[in-house]
């Protein structure tokens, strides 16, 4: 059963041997993953599973497993958790999303089991609602970190250039993870959100179909769109 979530973006500018000179702009967004960090521990979970986007669907990572940034050009490797992996991973290296999260979770206060889940962008809502289903059921306390960005077509000088519609979609989204929205989280539109560059769809509703059998509490933690990116922190508790 899900006790609690963490809802953070993902940009390996978080990791500030990544941002270099330009760390100091996401100060508070990390303080606000710290935070959110922060309620996932006070939940006392009997494991932690970490989701994030992906080029390909199904990759699962088990404790230890490795990433790095070397391909952001920095020297910097991250496990997931604490040891060795449990077993070798056949999907290799952890994805970008994932990496980050490590490295999130490397500064955060936890002792329990932990595991990755990436999903890949395009993956359809009832699957990965589904998918939440499958991670939920699956112990008896389980937290998710959720890791994804919003749309990053916020501004002229956005990764996707600037969109019209962005705005309203990340705010939707906001809106919904700060009232535990399952049912708008689940109803969000893949075919927009691949056109809005929007990395954390799938995320989002995999973590709507684990928090369905739930009684929790939202709340929005940074809402906003440094670079045009929009990154949202929300903790579900």
């Amino acid at each position: 059963m899900l006790v609690a979530a963490a809802v953070c973006p993902c940009p390996p500018l978080l990791v500030p041997e990544v941002a270099a000179g330009a760390a100091p702009e996401l100060d508070r967004a990390r303080e606000a993953c710290a935070d959110a960090l922060g309620v996932l521990a006070a939940a006392r979970p009997g494991r932690l599973v970490v989701v994030g986007p992906a080029e390909r669907d199904g990759g699962r990572y088990a404790q230890g497993a490795r990433g790095s940034f070397r391909g952001f050009g920095v020297d910097l490797d991250v496990r997931l958790g604490q040891g060795e992996a449990e077993q070798e991973t056949p999907e290799g290296e952890l994805p970008a999303s994932l990496a980050v999260a490590a490295w999130l979770l490397d500064r955060a206060e936890r002792s329990v089991p932990v595991e990755g889940v990436a999903v890949a962008e395009p993956l359809a809502a009832e699957r990965c609602i589904s998918l939440g289903r499958d991670i939920a059921g699956a112990a008896e306390r389980v937290a998710l970190l959720v890791m994804g960005d919003a749309s990053a077509c916020r501004t002229l000088k956005a990764p996707g250039y600037l969109d019209a519609r962005a705005a309203g979609f990340d705010a939707a989204v906001a809106r919904a993870l700060a009232a535990v929205d399952i049912a708008a989280l689940k109803a969000l539109d893949a075919g927009l959100a691949g056109e809005l560059l929007v990395s954390g769809r799938a995320p989002w509703q995999v973590l709507a179909g684990a928090a369905e059998e739930t009684d929790l509490s939202g709340a929005l933690l940074y809402d906003d769109a440094p670079y045009g990116v929009g990154y949202l922190v929300a903790t579900w508790s």
